[in-house]
This record gives structure tokens, sequence and C-alpha cells, in this order.
């Protein structure tokens, strides 16, 4: 029975790579998530196979039993409805139990974003001491990396975990725009800001006279690791440093606040919303309405300030 399960999980898992171009870190939540049901299930006496909606909602109750919080149980719940409409629709089983679930109400929330003025100082701090000739090379190369990332990453809203991986091609001279590949494969543009070119060129120069092994490796940010390029965490560690010596809170600076502020300060300032999408490589318009406080503030501002009936401003407003 177990056995059995595991092949429909494998089917399910590579008609995601074959069909959605699912990344490998997809591919595994998708696993880990279904795992654990098919698990459940089996301490049941069942498999996916012979499921009834009844043990989907024990496997989700048992979830909640586990103190798991309303958006871990939507995502499980997701995984279970896709992985159960692809046993219905490549017919590995005759029905779908999933399809009459309901999940958790979620509250979407916009996320806490740092405004301009902390994003300022953020970049200031981080900009500090890298002409200081009397710090040691390789301190003043990891305050140059530091600094290249922070630009390059307030300037295109890129996820870390693009960021990080960027290839040293990225960091041309003549080149506008970088070219990601994100989610799924999809490929997009970012341009860069001037800021963001002088940034990545100054670090680029340090790190070929301090490493210039370590430079001639294919990635722009690299390191000793693994993956051959800075991971996620190190890169995270040294925001979270670099936000107390700004006077920051830790809490609010971590990497994905900055393409936070990215994207809020475009709307904020007139972006159209499709594109804000396109650059932060969301497949789904969906997942960019999460900004749309921003655009509600403006619209009512733009409606207050310019509408011929509308009452003048309150003093102070």
């Amino acid at each position: 029975m177990k056995a059995r399960a595991a092949r429909q999980l494998d089917a399910f898992l590579d008609m995601l790579a074959a069909e959605r171009g699912a990344a490998h870190n997809t591919q595994d939540a998708y696993r880990r998530d279904l795992s654990d049901y098919v698990d459940f299930l089996a301490r049941q006496g069942r498999d996916p196979g012979n499921a009834a909606t009844e043990d989907l909602r024990a496997y989700l109750a048992a979830l909640d039993a586990r103190g798991m919080s309303a958006a871990t149980v939507a995502r499980r719940l997701s995984a279970l409805r896709q992985f159960h409409k692809f046993l219905y629709v490549d017919r590995h089983r005759a029905d779908d139990p999933a399809a009459a679930l309901e999940g958790p109400r979620l509250r979407r929330s916009a996320p806490g974003v740092m405004s301009i003025a902390e994003v300022d100082r953020l970049l200031a701090t981080a900009r500090e001491g890298l002409d200081d000739e009397k710090r040691p090379l390789r301190e003043r190369l990891r305050a140059a990396r530091l600094h290249a990332l922070l630009e390059t990453l307030y300037a295109t809203g890129l996820r870390v975990s693009e960021l990080v991986s960027l290839p040293k091609s990225a960091a041309r001279a003549r080149d506008p725009f970088v070219t990601i590949k994100g989610k799924g494969g999809r490929e997009r543009l970012a341009p860069l800001t001037g800021r963001a070119k002088r940034a990545l060129a100054d670090y680029r120069d340090l790190l070929e006279a301090v490493t210039p092994a370590l430079a001639e490796g294919p990635f722009l940010f690299p390191a000793d690791s693994d993956s051959g390029h800075l991971t996620r965490q190190a890169f995270a560690r040294e925001l979270k440093t670099l936000g107390v010596a700004a006077g920051l809170s830790a809490a609010q600076v971590h990497p994905h606040a900055l393409r936070h502020a990215f994207a809020s300060h475009l709307l904020q300032n007139g972006a159209d919303l499709r594109v804000v999408q396109e650059l932060l490589g969301h497949a789904d318009i969906a997942t960019t309405q999460i900004y749309t406080h921003v655009l509600d503030e403006r619209m009512r501002a733009m409606v207050r300030d310019l509408h011929p009936l509308s009452d003048p401003p309150a003093k102070g407003e």
C-alpha cells in the first residue's frame, strides 16, 4: 500500500517538474508536505488511492492539534487539493475527495515595509568605511560585497535566492538590465540603477584584487560553499548585523524586507501594478496585490486633492 502511495507521489512530482516547471525547492516542499499526509493515512490503514473526504478532514484536524498555524494548514491543504486533482485527472482514482474541503480563513495582510528614510539609512551605513584604507582588505571586501548586495536588491526587488546566485555576467558595465531565471524557469529582465552598477563594479574590482581564484568562478557573489555562491543564511546574518548598526530593529531588517520596500516604494511613486508584477516575477497578479494598500492610500489622496467637489484637506493633512 505504501509503495503504491510512493509511486503516486513520484508521478505527481514528475508532473510538477515537466508541466509546471517547478523548481527543486518547490518539489522538495511538496514532497515533505505530502509525505506527512501519506504517513498519516498509512497509520489509518489507508492511502491516497482510497482515502475519503473524512480522512482528509481528520488529517487537517491533526495538523491543527499539532499546533500548526492557519497559514501552514492552508498550504498543506493546497498541496492535498493539487495532489488529489492530479490522481483524479490521471485516472489513479475515480473521484476527488479533496474537492469539497474548505480551508482555514486567512487574513492577508500587507508586509511591514521599511520607509525610504530607513532604506537610505541602511545603505548609508553599508557605505561607511568602504574607502578606509586602514581596514584589512578582507574586511573591506566583505563590506563591499554587502553594499553591492543591498544596492542590487533594492534596485531590482529580486528574491534572495535569485540575488545570491546571480552569474558574474550580471555585473557587465554596459548592460542596463540583468536577466533573472526565476521560479519555474521563467526568465525576466530587471533594470539596474547606476548606484547598483557602481557598487557591483567596486565590489568585483576588490574581489579580483583580494581573491583572484574565487573571482574566476561563474557567480557574481562567489563563496566557499556547496553551491559555490554566498548562501541566503550568510547574507541574512550580515544584514541583521548591519541593521543593528544602522539603529533599526533586527526583526525589521531581513532580505525580503528590501524586496517589499522595492515594490511598495515604486507603487507609492506611481508605478503600475502590472509593471511591478513583472519586476517581482509574480506569475499571478493576485500575489502582487498584497501591496495594494499603497495604491489605496494614493487613490484616496488623489480624490481628496484633485476631485472638483472634494472638501479641502484639513490643516495638517
